[in-house]
């Protein structure tokens, strides 16, 4: 049923995964002093006040979109519950896997202006994949929720 709170959860995953397109995942300063930040979609830099792209990633960004088009295929898989419990947890390990490229992919634009990816220079992408994880696990807490409901259910009648 569409109407159940791992709906919700799932969705919210999604929202969280789509935030990846309008939050940094990596702030800097490079050598000459210009702010730039990168996002899924590219290294941006801030010139004469205007945000510029410098560098564009199109696995990266491609990446995002199925990532965050996973979860709202799964809403819609609310018959097979052990289906939808095993994209879950592929889902989890995708994700976990993109963070690390995530966390490669800065660690190799940050090595050429000799920075290293500190506490200084995280941004608020990179707190958005931990928090679709904790989303994807209340939503099989709700899918585990009507199993039981269902293997209830069953035993009554």
């Amino acid at each position: 049923m569409l109407q159940r709170i791992q709906t919700i959860w799932l969705f919210l995953a999604a929202l969280v995964l789509l935030g990846l397109f309008v939050f940094p995942y990596v702030n800097y300063i490079d050598l000459v002093g210009l702010g730039k930040r990168i996002l899924v979609t590219g290294e941006y830099s801030a010139v004469n006040n205007e945000i510029v792209k410098n560098e564009g990633f199109i696995l990266q960004t491609i990446a995002t979109v199925v990532l965050a088009l996973i979860p709202l295929g799964i809403i819609f898989l609310f018959k097979n519950r052990k289906l939808q419990l095993k994209l879950i947890y592929l889902e989890m390990i995708l994700i976990c896997l993109f963070g690390l490229w995530l966390y490669f992919s800065a660690s190799n634009t940050l090595s050429l202006i000799s920075q290293k990816i500190g506490a200084q220079s995280i941004g608020v992408g990179f707190f958005l994949l931990p928090i679709s994880i904790i989303f994807l696990a209340m939503a099989i807490g709700g899918i585990r929720n009507d199993e039981k409901l269902i293997k209830s259910a069953d035993r009554l009648r």
